[in-house]
């Protein structure tokens, strides 16, 4: 009994030292740190006296109600910046990015974020964008649009330098810090890039042209290879089609060009039986018909051959009697004309002997007249005047011949004044009268007038001769 009851007590005290021993010991999970504050500890890097111990990755044993253990987290923590920035240039700007980070590992960094969150883990990531956007704001302030653009590593390079003391500080170490997007709401980064988007443009067209061009002139050779092989294609098919149609129409000829053969040789058996017929017809009618009408002919003939011979001896005697008799009259007739001939030559001369005395009479007057119209002009042109006296006062009555009434004054020697008038307007003057009597020889023919020499020479020695002729015209007006 005595051992039941000492068995029972070592049960006992192991069971209460198992119960105290798990509520002593604790154990750091991987992603956390154990603080355990109430004794002093010395901890590796840190200096004596920090009033806590640190214990990450493995267990201790912690005295209750001597020693309080808390945890840090130390897992990764993310914090959305959303700062608004002015730039070098002074345009306003709106940067969005992400800052992931944690707790440090070594215990400096426990250390201090304990101090600074141990108690306020949520707040840690309000207190990191606090950090980062100051920062953030200073390192934008330095720097253009253009290099923002350009160079955002720059940027997170500078933003993690530029916070990593006070990172350090705070127990914390920055795992990436990423620049999302960088907002403009006065649109210079889009008027920045307008150049650049038009130039773009513009070759993404060109080349778009290009494409097309090509493409164009592709489909065209296409097009073009298309219709070659579709003309090929077209040609043979109408050679095929032309054969296939020339056998198709020989073999469509071939029953008409047999029926027209046999027709042929139809139509040529009955030429043959219809010149046969025709032959037989023809010995028929020479038997019939031409040999009596051949010697009908023959009779008729031979009675006309003999009534013509006879008219032609009867014509031929009546000819011979009358070329006897006109040649008897023909010799009569010649005989007759001989001596008219004789007759009228004989006549034929006297007359011309006759003419030739006239004529050279004529010509003995005109050379007397010539010679006396060198000698006495005046007296041959009064004897000519006088002769023409009848026919010059005739011409100037004739210039009354169509007054139907007249009234003279003065009596007597009016009307011998008038006649007066009237001679001189018929005669026209003298010397009219002498070149007309000049031009005219006494048979009222007309020849060449003797025209007195020039001044400064005889009209024999190279003097120029003048031929005037006179037209004068009685009118009708009363």
């Amino acid at each position: 009994m005595g051992i039941g009851i000492l068995a029972g007590a070592v049960v006992g005290a192991l069971v209460v030292l198992i119960v105290l021993f798990k509520m002593m010991w604790r154990v750091a999970e991987p992603n956390e740190a154990l603080i355990i504050s109430g004794s002093n500890h010395k901890n590796e890097g840190l200096g004596e006296g920090m009033g806590f111990r640190i214990v990450t990755g493995r267990g201790t044993l912690v005295v209750p109600g001597v020693q309080a253990v808390r945890k840090l987290s130390l897992d990764l923590n993310e914090t959305q910046l959303s700062v608004e920035c002015v730039t070098h240039q002074g345009i306003p700007l709106k940067v969005r990015g992400v800052v992931i980070f944690k707790v440090g590992d070594d215990f400096v960094s426990i250390a201090n974020a304990a101090r600074r969150f141990l108690d306020q883990q949520k707040l840690m990531s309000e207190r990191v964008h606090i950090v980062f956007a100051g920062h953030l704001r200073a390192i934008v302030g330095g720097l253009t649009v253009e290099d923002m653009i350009r160079d955002r590593e720059k940027l997170t390079g500078q933003a993690r330098s530029a916070c990593g003391t006070e990172m350090e500080k705070l127990g914390l170490i920055v795992d990436s810090l990423q620049i999302h997007e960088i907002e403009d709401p006065t649109g210079y980064i889009k008027n920045l890039a307008a150049p650049h988007a038009a130039a773009v443009q513009r070759d993404a067209r060109i080349a778009q042209a290009e494409a097309n061009r090509r493409a164009t002139e592709a489909e065209q050779q296409a097009a073009a290879r298309m219709s070659e092989a579709t003309r090929d294609s077209e040609i043979l098919q109408a050679g095929y089609q032309a054969e296939r149609d020339q056998a198709s129409a020989r073999a469509r000829q071939a029953g008409p060009l047999a029926e027209a053969a046999s027709r042929q040789e139809v139509v040529v058996q009955e030429t043959r039986v219809a010149e046969l017929e025709g032959h037989r017809k023809e010995q028929q009618l020479q038997a019939e018909v031409r040999k009596p009408a051949d010697a009908l002919a023959y009779e008729t003939r031979t009675l006309a051959e003999a009534e013509r011979d006879a008219r032609i001896s009867s014509a031929q005697a009546t000819a011979r009697e009358t070329e006897l008799a006109g040649a008897a009259k023909a010799t009569a007739t010649r005989v007759t004309g001989e001596a008219e001939a004789a007759a009228a030559h004989a006549k034929g001369l006297a007359v011309a002997e006759a003419t030739r005395a006239k004529g050279l009479a004529e010509a003995e007057a005109i050379k007397a007249r010539a010679a006396a119209l060198a000698e006495n002009q005046e007296a041959v042109v009064a004897q000519q005047l006088a002769e023409k006296w009848p026919e010059i006062v005739e011409a100037g009555a004739s210039a009354f011949g169509n007054v139907d009434q007249m009234v003279l004054l003065n009596g007597a020697d009016g009307m011998a004044e008038m006649f007066a008038k009237a001679l001189t307007m018929g005669g026209t003057g003298l010397g009219l009268a002498r070149r007309l009597l000049a031009t005219t020889d006494p048979n009222g023919s007309e020849r060449p007038a003797a025209v007195p020499a020039a001044r400064g020479g005889d009209a024999r020695a190279g003097g120029s001769k003048e031929v005037t002729t006179v037209e004068i015209t009685v009118g009708d007006d009363t």
